[in-house]
């Protein structure tokens, strides 16, 4: 979630907020259809691998497509604590807080309790 992107005034550091979604390469056809059903991110199938992802790196796709489909259609196991955890920091994004060094440090602490960070993988 956090890249480097947009220059900022806290030293270089800035947030890119980017829904990856990965399924195996045979789901294919059902990834491409979320695309064109959501109307944004893509498909890529990984090189040498049998996995692919959706992505979407658009804050304003993110925030108007993404998050509205998956509060409508609930996330359930181990992932529905990491979509709220990325839906916090899109609304963090939206109020601009990724610019003080307060919102970026809360950023960088909601990141390292989520997915592979976690304790509990």
């Amino acid at each position: 979630m956090a890249k480097k992107s947009e220059k900022t005034k806290l030293g270089g550091s800035s947030i890119l907020l980017t829904f990856i979604l990965t399924q195996h390469s045979r789901d294919e056809k059902l990834m491409k259809s979320l695309v064109n059903y959501l109307g944004c991110g893509y498909y890529n199938k990984r090189s040498n691998s049998e996995i692919g992802d959706f992505q979407c790196s658009k804050f304003l796709d993110n925030y108007e497509k993404i998050i509205p489909f998956f509060q409508r259609y609930k996330i359930i196991g181990v992932k529905a604590q990491d979509f709220q955890y990325w839906r916090h920091v899109a609304e963090l994004i939206k109020n601009k807080a990724h610019l003080t060094s307060e919102g970026l440090d809360e950023i960088i602490k909601i990141k390292s309790q989520m997915n592979s960070q976690r304790s509990d993988s």
